[in-house]
């Protein structure tokens, strides 16, 4: 039997939704949803009403999916899943955008969660169905790169609402306008993958059946384990910033307050991130996946132990560009293990779906570490953030660790 050949696709445009989807996140959990969560519910509710927030959301990462997967796998389309998903989300960003109270905000990040999970496990496919796995390597490196970039661009825009220079409103609207332009490149650029070649359909979501494939299974116990540690402290660093460092002078520049502050210090991340990415996505196909990981996990959970002895704001930016060098090497090797492990071409959406929801699942630590975080400051000065801070510390070493229980992959 003949096969039609996986189409050859332009690695950049390939990556141009995960650049808006980037941009999308790191504004909402970096710098909007703090700053709102303070304005509805208060300084004493700040944690967990944040925590809850992002768990609810966090919900829906984890079973939306693998479903989606195994229909776009059954009906052999993903671009127009991708399409029609990104609109579902760009309403849930209009709800948010003018909601009157919590409540009608929590609706629309619901809504928000529903549309962008949507378009993930179809969007996750592309990469093992077109990309051959000799070159895996450096198509997860450009769109780990590009990850990176949109998150460069959220930074920026993070500041530029940190000074008051663009409305809430406004920024809300810009993801969305950003997101539709970037999701719409990749949808008319890249062509729809050919069907695969008849025969017995995709197995049903069996979510046990899929972990007894070992490489999978450790692939996704790693993966959530780096994604515990960056959603253990993510939410939380504008909260570190006012709480702990509390003076945001950079040389001779007072950036006013912790949301700027907090933008400067994910513009530090992000670009110690690009520094690594496209490098460490080049060396893991000549040296494998897993010595990248161990140089990603190291210096990760340094800095995340370090950030708690930092005594100013410049030494809290050089540690984020430590952190951000270990991010940038994670993330550019992400994707390629991801797609070394999958055990079966016939089901790529849904098993991507699945391996998807070990990165999205993790939110939900937000809920305890932000209670966490409530009572430990509560009980001694800045304890939660001791507390906080070494939990994700241990994620990372743990993850590292574990990485090399993944078999047959290098």
């Amino acid at each position: 039997m003949t096969t039609t050949a996986p189409p050859r696709v332009n690695p950049w445009a390939l990556s141009g939704f995960w650049f808006g989807t980037s941009f999308h996140w790191l504004l909402l959990f970096a710098v909007l949803i703090p700053a709102d969560m303070l304005r509805f519910v208060g300084e004493a509710d700040k944690g967990k009403s944040q925590g809850l927030l992002i768990a609810l959301g966090a919900a829906i990462a984890m079973l939306l999916p693998p479903i989606v997967g195994a229909y776009s796998d059954r009906v052999g389309r993903r671009l127009s899943l991708i399409q029609w998903s990104v609109v579902v989300n760009v309403v849930g960003l209009l709800i948010m955008a003018f909601a009157p109270n919590v409540w009608v905000y929590g609706l629309g990040f619901l809504v928000l969660q529903i549309g962008n999970n949507a378009a993930t496990a179809p969007y996750s496919a592309l990469i093992p169905q077109v990309v051959p796995p000799e070159q895996r390597g450096r198509y997860s490196g450009v769109m780990g790169l590009l990850q990176l970039s949109g998150q460069l661009l959220g930074g920026v825009v993070g500041a530029l609402v940190g000074f008051q220079l663009l409305p809430r409103e406004v920024t809300f609207i810009l993801i969305a306008a950003l997101l539709l332009f970037t999701s719409t490149l990749t949808v008319r650029f890249v062509p729809e993958p050919p069907a695969r070649p008849a025969g017995p359909a995709a197995p049903r979501v069996n979510w046990l059946a899929l972990f007894r494939h070992g490489p999978f299974f450790w692939v996704f116990v790693t993966r959530a384990l780096f994604g515990l540690g960056q959603y253990s402290v993510q939410p939380l660093l504008q909260y570190y910033l006012r709480d702990v460092i509390g003076n945001f002078r950079l040389g001779g520049v007072d950036l006013g307050n912790a949301v700027t502050a907090n933008s400067v210090m994910l513009l530090a991340i992000v670009a110690g991130g690009i520094a690594s990415t496209l490098l460490a996505g080049r060396v893991s196909d000549r040296v494998g996946r897993k010595p990248v990981i161990y140089v990603a996990g190291t210096l990760m959970a340094v800095a995340a132990v370090a950030l708690l002895f930092a005594p100013n704001l410049p030494v809290v930016l050089a540690l984020a560009v430590v952190f951000g060098l270990g991010f940038g090497a994670f993330t550019s090797v992400d994707w390629a293990l991801g797609s070394d492990a999958m055990p079966s071409a016939a089901s790529y959406a849904r098993d991507m779906g699945v391996w998807h929801v070990a990165f999205t699942a993790p939110q939900f630590i937000s809920a305890p570490q932000g209670l966490l975080l409530d009572w430990g400051n509560a009980h001694g000065h800045n304890l939660g953030y001791t507390l906080v801070f070494g939990v994700a510390a241990s994620f990372f070493v743990l993850a590292m660790l574990l990485v090399t229980r993944v078999r047959g992959v290098k």
